[in-house]
């Protein structure tokens, strides 16, 4: 069978930085003959600059403008040669301040995602374990990865979560030299702090624990000479590792790695991979990040901080007198008032550019799409008037934005997991008529039928049996939760009908099959690991365009507000982690729509269909194919048709029906690119009662009680053939084309019954578009509460098993 066509992560970014860019608040280009830091030219306006990470605002120090200017001037713009060979004269006593700010030797990278690159690999051996924090910078994570090649174990825990590191350490306690735990002094996007001195105790409690810190964003604005957070919180000692920057706050350019560990300081020293082979810093950066280092070791550098501590414990005192949504309340100087869904955040941007403000837009995948919000950096450029304005200017836009995108502050607490003074409730809609159901039961037959049920085996009766199918089982994955939503003009039109579904899925049910591989190897001894309750438009089970839409109905978009209220209630209330919108276009008309309610899109395995009207016999069809494929058809179908017995079977003895459903068992778990649960063992006995359900086996005539192969199809309204579920023996696979058998097999039965459509389903689009099948790419659309199960199976891709 062929493989399926896994989603491309970049292809998801691109989507939604796309519509960032088009909103007018991504890839802008800052304008002006000069800057001063306090103000920034964008799109011909000028705008007090809440967005640098330049918390000091060295960067306009006339020290170290001047120290730059005549470093270029004596030296040059670059000194190009590897600094293995030999360093630039003005290395020297960078190398040597930076040593004296830290009391320790550093060493100097051309910035810190090259200097992670080459740090480590170089530090951490075969023998090791990394356990990443999931909001661990990118740079980090990606210098990470590269160890996958020499089997070092990734894993990943969820933000700051220490309960599940210290579970991960025991779990590599004995099988591992070092452990080490990478992550974030200052996180760049919430201001918040990595639980630095509970880090230290764990590390205490368990000597093969190393920490690993990338503290570019708490650098200089605190800390004994400006050497940042987490050195302001602990001793550096040699199981701890410190990144910080001499770009951002210290207003250079370049990074700077801490280490106590004489060995491994020699180690990175002496090869540092790209430590080794980049190019060296400009010497105006070298120079520009001396003289930092000088106003460092002053004490100015305390009467800077004090000045910068000033006004962002000014902004906080002005902040706590709003209804703001503040993220994290702390004392760095990042601040993020969340929006919640993308759409609200570009039209509350914008509003602030408007204003006079610019600030940055926290957006996926910095951050979980749903939790899209502004950053705010404060910096000593920032005068208490305009922080003032600032204040101000959000207080009285934040509740327009909302507004102007039909959502309200109590939906954006929600999603930031915030005390709120409300509860999260469906809003009224006077022109809208609501109708949400527990059963298709209670759903009008014909209505249901004519706006959703013409496809697939989500007809009327086709619900009806999925409902008793999967209900009062003993395993959690065997019992979903139907409902059924239906919206309704003034005059009882329907506008909107669709159903979803609440079942445990598995995290990895989209992951590349090497990934999935791994998990399932886990799940032997721990079958719930990594799966999550899942509200979902459809099942798992059904395939097809699951949501109806009267596209000419003036009151479509008032529907589909009234829909996402409906679906985030409803994933507050039953427990859901994520929403899934399933199977649509890749021209889905709703597309922007549904990114702007913090929705990623991906894509789905492919979808194929057949229409059977345009021919009445199978001389027919078999011409409407091209004259390669009819060949195919002759050489491995035809040919061998006349081996097998073939059974169209309305019922199933008990002997049949276990055949049959150790057929599916063999497809199901051979299929992990679409990972899974197995389906209970009733739903075979229930099909093989139900009048709409038959199935189709092809036997060797020599051994014709064998089972070799079985498509189990849905009989939709007499109209729709679909072939839902197949199995096969792979034994017999190649030899006999078992499953092109199958496929010709159920276009026959289709013709036979004159039906007028067969609703192919997904996977394997390759043999069924031989036959003749239309393909159709298909995407999901996903709302996950946090990017973890996202960010841990991008760690997971490409791991090789040691």
């Amino acid at each position: 069978m062929a493989k399926i066509k896994q989603n491309n992560f970049l292809d998801s970014v691109n989507d939604v930085f796309t519509d960032a860019i088009q909103e007018g608040v991504l890839h802008l280009y800052a304008e002006g003959g000069r800057f001063s830091g306090r103000t920034i030219g964008v799109k011909e306006r000028t705008l007090f600059h809440f967005g640098t990470t330049g918390y000091l605002g060295l960067e306009q120090d006339s020290r170290l403008k001047s120290a730059a200017i005549r470093a270029i001037q004596l030296y040059g713009t670059q000194f190009p040669l590897s600094k293995s060979y030999i360093s630039h004269p003005l290395y020297r006593a960078l190398e040597e301040a930076m040593a004296q700010m830290y009391q320790c030797e550093t060493i100097i990278t051309k910035n810190s995602t090259l200097g992670h690159m080459g740090v480590i690999p170089s530090v951490v051996d075969d023998g090791d374990a990394i356990i990443l924090d999931h909001q661990v910078h990118w740079s980090v994570q990606s210098a990470s990865k590269v160890l996958k090649t020499r089997s070092v174990p990734i894993d990943m825990i969820r933000h700051n979560d220490l309960n599940m590191l210290e579970d991960k350490i025991k779990t590599y306690a004995n099988a591992r030299q070092r452990i080490w735990y990478m992550a974030d002094g200052i996180y760049s996007m919430f201001g918040d702090y990595a639980p630095v001195q509970e880090l230290k105790a764990l590390s205490l409690k368990y000597p093969q624990l190393h920490l690993y810190f990338d503290d570019v964003h708490g650098m200089s604005w605190i800390g004994k000479n400006g050497t940042g957070y987490v050195l302001s919180e602990i001793d550096l000692d040699d199981n701890v590792f410190v990144f910080g920057t001499l770009s951002k706050t210290f207003g250079a350019s370049g990074a700077v790695l801490v280490c106590s560990n004489k060995k491994m300081y020699k180690r990175i020293k002496t090869f540092g991979g790209p430590l080794t082979f980049s190019a060296q810093l400009e010497p105006a950066s070298v120079a520009a990040a001396t003289a930092s280092a000088m106003i460092h070791l002053s004490p100015e550098i305390h009467t800077l901080q004090d000045e910068l501590r000033e006004r962002i414990t000014f902004f906080n005192a002005l902040l706590e007198q709003t209804d703001l949504p503040l993220v994290d309340k702390n004392k760095s100087p990042v601040f993020y008032i969340g929006t919640g869904m993308p759409q609200t955040g570009y039209n509350f941007v914008n509003r602030l550019m408007k204003e006079g403000f610019y600030v940055n837009l926290g957006l996926f995948p910095a951050v979980p799409v749903k939790n899209t919000g502004v950053r705010i950096t404060i910096s000593r450029h920032n005068q208490k008037q305009e922080i003032a304005e600032l204040v101000s200017a959000m207080s009285y836009h934040f509740p327009k934005a909302l507004e102007d995108t039909h959502t309200n502050s109590n939906r954006v607490f929600h999603a930031f997991k915030l005390d709120s003074a409300s509860s999260l409730h469906q809003p009224f809609h006077k022109d809208i008529t609501i109708q949400l159901e527990d059963s298709i039961t209670k759903v009008d037959k014909a209505v249901w039928n004519d706006c959703v049920g013409k496809h697939g085996v989500y007809d009327w009766e086709g619900l009806k049996f999925l409902e008793d199918t999967f209900r009062g089982h003993v395993l959690r994955e065997h019992n979903w939760t139907f409902r059924y939503l239906m919206i309704y003009d003034r005059k009882g039109n329907p506008i909107l009908s669709t159903f979803l579904t609440l079942g445990l899925w598995k995290d990895d049910v989209l992951a590349p099959v090497n990934v999935s591989s791994t998990i399932e190897r886990e799940r032997i001894s721990k079958p719930y690991h990594l799966t999550s309750e899942v509200l979902s438009l459809g099942s798992l089970f059904t395939e097809g365009n699951h949501m109806y839409m009267d596209q000419g109905h003036p009151l479509k978009l008032q529907a589909l507000t009234a829909m996402m209220h409906t679906l985030e209630t409803l994933q507050v209330g039953l427990g859901a982690k994520m929403v899934v919108l399933r199977d649509f276009t890749e021209k889905e008309p709703f597309h922007n729509y549904f990114q702007g309610q913090g929705f990623v899109r991906v894509q789905m395995p492919d979808a194929c269909t057949m229409e059977l009207g345009h021919f009445d016999t199978m001389e027919a069809y078999v011409a409407t194919l091209s004259s390669r494929n009819r060949q195919h058809l002759r050489k491995e179908i035809l040919a061998l048709e006349p081996r097998f017995k073939i059974d169209i079977l309305k019922t199933a003895n008990r002997q049949q029906l276990k055949q049959i459903q150790a057929l599916y068992a063999n497809v199901h778990q051979n299929n992990l690119g679409l990972n899974t649960f197995p389906f209970p063992e009733s739903l075979f006995e229930n099909m093989s009662k139900h009048t709409d359900w038959e199935f189709i086996t092809i036997s060797l005539l020599e051994c014709p009680d064998h089972m070799v192969g079985a498509m189990l199809c849905y009989k939709n309204q007499g109209k729709t053939f679909v072939p839902a579920f197949v199995g096969l023996d792979y034994g017999y696979l190649k030899e006999y084309h078992c499953y092109r058998q199958l496929l010709y097999q159920t276009i026959k039965r289709a013709r036979a019954l004159k039906m007028e459509r067969i609703d192919f389903g997904m996977t394997a689009a390759f043999e069924k578009r031989k036959l003749g099948a239309k393909v159709e790419a298909k995407y999901a659309y996903i709302q996950a509460s946090d990017n973890y199960t996202l960010e841990l199976m991008g760690i997971m891709e490409g791991h090789q098993s040691s």
